[in-house]
């Protein structure tokens, strides 16, 4: 936590997230135009902010990419800031509504978090129904092999379907990814919306989420990326959190980290509200 507030006391890093803020998934070379600071000064800022683990990289061909990440923020709202009164805290606040805001022409999600466990038992608990159900909400089946369906059973007694997911990528204990569903009925019954509305949703283009693994000392650190959408998706709100009724990856990466470091889950109605959300 410590490395968090000394990376955002300095407005030089601080400018860096607004700028990853408007426009997500830039190289350094983006970050730099327009910036007094020398290219020196900029990679020195986003080694600080990567190693208070604010700002993640993924690699596109030969460019490395850097992203916003609000795990610690989420962190800090959920096990600390919470003791006191909100108001207190408003500002901080502010600053974590500003970092999950998401630009509309943005087609993807970053997000990273650090567990203390083994690349092993994660890739377990990514992919055996046994675990997905205990903070997911439901229970994923497949034999994880490029090309295999993935299929979806909702709670213990609901029936394993086929929602058009097939496994693309799977290195065990490294990397995983998968085309995701449209929107379900169960999606329409949460948020709301008619049989018109939701029509019209699953009609957005497929998108597909990847985690990759790697160890960093006692803790592994899990990446996950979800993209391939199109700009203004609905679908994108939905799993990195931004809409109201959805904790998204966050919420539902954070009962993860919980069930692995402590074998606790998070509260039946969170857990719900991940399985269905996402």
């Amino acid at each position: 936590m410590d490395a968090v507030f000394k990376a955002l006391a300095d407005p030089s890093r601080r400018e860096l997230l607004d700028r990853l803020n408007a426009r997500n998934g830039q190289s350094l070379g983006e970050l730099c135009e327009g910036l007094v600071m020398a290219r020196q000064s900029v990679t020195k800022h986003l080694a600080v902010l990567e190693a208070a683990n604010l700002v993640t990289t993924s690699r596109r061909g030969r460019q490395k990419l850097h992203h916003l990440n609000t795990a610690p923020i989420n962190d800090i709202a959920d096990r600390w800031i919470g003791r006191y009164d909100r108001p207190r805290a408003q500002a901080l606040a502010d600053l974590r509504r500003a970092l999950e805001d998401s630009a509309m022409d943005e087609t993807e999600f970053v997000y990273s978090t650090y567990i203390k466990t083994t690349p092993e038992q994660l890739w377990r608990a990514l992919t055996e129904p046994a675990f997905t159900l205990r903070y997911w909400g439901s229970a994923l089946h497949s034999d994880w092999q490029v090309g295999s369906p993935v299929l979806w059973q909702t709670g213990e007694d609901g029936a394993p379907e086929d929602r058009d997911q097939v496994v693309l990528e799977s290195e065990p204990y490294r990397r995983l990814a998968y085309t995701w569903h449209t929107f379900q009925p169960e999606h329409a019954d949460r948020f709301g919306w008619s049989e018109e509305r939701l029509a019209e949703l699953v009609k957005e283009q497929r998108s597909r989420v990847s985690f990759d693994i790697e160890p960093a000392g006692p803790v592994v650190k899990l990446t996950v990326t979800h993209d391939g959408f199109a700009p203004g998706s609905e679908m994108l709100r939905a799993v990195s959190g931004r809409n109201p009724e959805s904790g998204g990856w966050p919420e539902l990466l954070a009962g993860l980290k919980t069930l692995l470091e402590t074998g606790e889950t998070l509260d039946a109605e969170t857990t719900t509200t991940a399985g269905h959300t996402t």
